[in-house]
């Protein structure tokens, strides 16, 4: 472990955590300083602490990794994020912020209903105390995440670092401290992604370069719309814009709205959010790619992409910098989580706790522990370490409850407490019905959420109530109106949708669709080393063979592997009388261990004479067979070795000595002279469609 890292690190999170806890000196014991910091916090810290927020370790780790999968088209997301995210600024918050000053509310929950702690609220808190419980976890899970990658620590001990200090930033001044924290961090990761950002396109040849390299590695990276989408391109577009719309349905950053006092306040804090988040936008979905050029491995986890590229590109100081700003951004948003469900308990679920301020940081610390066995039970179930995917269910999830609720309110419609119920648990049912059916990556979850919302709402009010107007103080418009408006929708769609289907269609005539193939290939074989080492008895020696040495005979072929034959004698020598006995053993054959690695990659043999140890980054299994159920595309993906086998292998060899002899027979044999061949292992494949 480099020991600059490791100061670095702890220097920028030290000056991080002590922003925070120097919050103590200026903060109040009451909970409306806790939870809301006395609605007085200035517009450029509660804008920059809203985007921090915001992303965090969804932007830093899920965000990246999501772009790593699907190139240009992830333009949509940030498009449409954006859109959704601006109309939530100018419309959604100004609602939210005149209706908690005017009623004196402190959660996001409190806004369901005219009344705090009726049942509607309730059951608003308690989802949101589920959902930001899920939120928190994952931002634990990534600051475990980049431990593990910059520093080796398992994500285990990052998890529980990440507790502490979430605990330590709730109770030393809360929102406060939150907020001062997130300020600090934006400033310090913009600033590292603009460097690691540059640092990367040098590497990878400038934004020419990446195009190229992206688009030799998979045609679809390159094209601007995904490919394959079950339910067509225009509901995947609505699922971010709803998704950006959400923000406004996500507790923790409501909270920050909530701090400002005016109406003018919030207009400055929307211009700092959007002069801040979008060129990070930008930056962060070009490292994304940058990673994917870098790390094309197949077993490659890309929520790794940024610590990774910040380990392999920047000096150690800058290292530190970059994980100690991760770090804190997930660290403070999952205190902003914990403090958002500790307002949704004491406002809600138990409103005679809103004044006590003991027990107010009682349920924050039992929030904190709550979240904390979420973060370490996913780390033992299959894809419950997957930032971007419980980031995703979080905010649709959260956003499907209260977005729906909050529009008719502010149109003017008041639901009672049935009707509001009803609209909770049709939007939560629709989010993990979808999830279930596995169609969440072809449509996010805000669509079916909201969809199921607003169906419920109409549903319920022409049951319960026809005679009041669905859409509160407006009417619903005549049918000519109603035909205008759905022509002015379905007609771009229209467009759209078969802009989309060319699009695919042309794409798969390129990359190959999904169809049957038949998959051929011959191996081929380099050599990079040669020769031979005395190896003593439970001795190790290291040998480092470079590809260089076969830089003519590999230029332009693609490596897949690489392996090493070995070969030795044995070469025991035996003395004495009792060596004539019929009974005494004869000398024993010697074992030699070897282990052949490069990079991530190793695999482990032992033979007694001669034997062949080998490493392989492909799938071979489907050469020379058919091949159902795939794309082109696909198969190129797990054929090729793209850049991987140039650079150093390293073969380690290792001899167990076995004697024999016996009584008065003396057998000497202190190691072995082993003879080494390693290769590179190159692979020329066709892959020709089956009719």
């Amino acid at each position: 472990m480099d020991l600059v890292l490791v100061l670095s690190f702890l220097l920028f999170m030290g000056v991080f955590t002590a922003i925070g806890l120097a919050s103590v000196r200026v903060k109040q014991d009451t909970t409306d300083d806790y939870l809301i910091a006395g609605r007085g916090m200035h517009p450029g810290l509660a804008a920059l602490s809203a985007v921090s927020t915001w992303n965090s370790g969804y932007m830093f780790i899920g965000a990246i990794g999501y772009t790593y999968l699907m190139g240009y088209s992830i333009i949509w997301l940030s498009i449409a994020s954006f859109v959704g995210q601006f109309i939530a600024w100018i419309w959604l918050y100004k609602f939210i912020q005149e209706e908690a000053k005017g009623r004196d509310v402190r959660s996001l929950t409190s806004l369901v209903s005219n009344v705090s702690g009726a049942p509607e609220a309730k059951l608003a808190a308690l989802l949101s105390v589920i959902f930001l419980s899920v939120y928190a976890a994952a931002q634990l899970t990534s600051g475990g995440k980049a431990l593990l990658v910059m520093m080796g620590w398992s994500e285990l001990v990052g998890i529980l670092i990440g507790f502490v200090l979430v605990v330590a930033y709730c109770y030393a001044g809360g929102i406060r401290a939150s907020i001062w924290t997130d300020a600090a961090q934006s400033c310090t990761m913009i600033v590292g992604s603009l460097v690691l950002c540059w640092v990367a396109l040098s590497e990878v040849g400038g934004l020419s370069g990446l195009h190229g390299a992206l688009a030799a590695q998979d045609r679809s990276l390159t094209s601007l719309y995904p490919p394959d989408l079950k339910f067509g391109l225009s509901l995947w577009m609505l699922g971010f814009l709803l998704g950006g719309l959400s923000v406004a349905g996500q507790p923790q950053v409501v909270s920050r709205v909530m701090t400002l006092g005016t109406d003018a306040d919030r207009k400055k804090a929307m211009i700092w959010f959007f002069v801040w988040q979008t060129p990070f936008y930008l930056l962060i979905a070009l490292i994304g790619l940058a990673s994917r050029v870098i790390f094309p491995e197949a077993n490659f986890d890309p929520e790794l992409g940024l610590p990774m590229l910040a380990m392999d590109l920047l000096p150690p100081f800058l290292v530190g910098l970059i994980l100690a700003s991760i770090f804190a951004a997930t660290m403070s948003t999952a205190d902003s989580q914990v403090l958002a469900c500790t307002a949704a308990v004491t406002d809600d679920l138990r409103p005679e706790w809103s004044q006590d301020h003991k027990k107010t940081k009682r349920v924050t610390l039992a929030i904190a522990v709550f979240a904390t066995l979420i973060s370490i039970g996913g780390q033992y179930i299959p894809g419950g370490n997957n930032v971007f995917g419980l980031v995703i269910l979080a905010v649709y999830g959260l956003g499907s409850i209260f977005i729906p609720i909050l529009i008719i309110r502010w149109m003017g419609y008041e639901p009672d407490t049935q009707h509001a119920v009803t609209m909770m648990l049709a939007a939560i049912t629709g989010v993990i019905l979808w999830r279930l059916m596995g169609w969440n990556m072809d449509v996010f979850e805000s669509v079916p959420g909201m969809a199921a919302a607003f169906g419920a709402h109409f549903i319920s009010n022409k049951i319960r109530s026809p005679e009041t107007s669905s859409l509160g103080r407006y009417k619903l418009p005549d049918s000519r109106k109603i035909a205008a408006i759905a022509a002015a929708i379905l007609i771009p769609v229209g467009a759209v949708e078969a802009s989309y289907f060319l699009t695919s269609s042309e794409s798969s005539d390129v990359i190959g669709g999904v169809g049957t193939y038949s998959v051929a290939g011959i191996y081929s074989y380099h050599q990079i080393a040669e020769g031979s080492e005395y190896v003593e008895d439970q001795g190790i020696v290291s040998i480092i063979a470079n590809s260089d040495a076969a830089a003519d005979q590999i230029d332009g072929n693609n490596i897949v592997g690489v392996r090493a034959t070995l070969t030795h004698t044995d070469d025991e020598t035996q003395q004495g009388l009792g060596c004539a006995s019929p009974t005494t053993d004869e000398p024993q054959d010697d074992y030699v261990l070897a282990n052949l690695s490069h990079g991530v990659f190793s695999h482990d043999g032992m033979g007694l004479s001669d034997f062949l140890v080998d490493v392989t980054w492909h799938n071979g299994d489907i050469i020379n067979t058919t091949v159902s159920n795939m794309s082109k595309s696909e198969i190129q993906m797990m054929l090729d070795g793209e850049s991987t086998g140039i650079g150093e292998h390293a073969l380690d060899l290792e001899v167990n000595v076995e004697t024999g002899g016996g009584l008065g027979c003396q057998t000497t044999d202190d190691g072995e002279e082993v003879a080494y061949t390693i290769e590179l292992i190159s692979l020329e494949y066709t892959i020709e469609t089956v009719s």
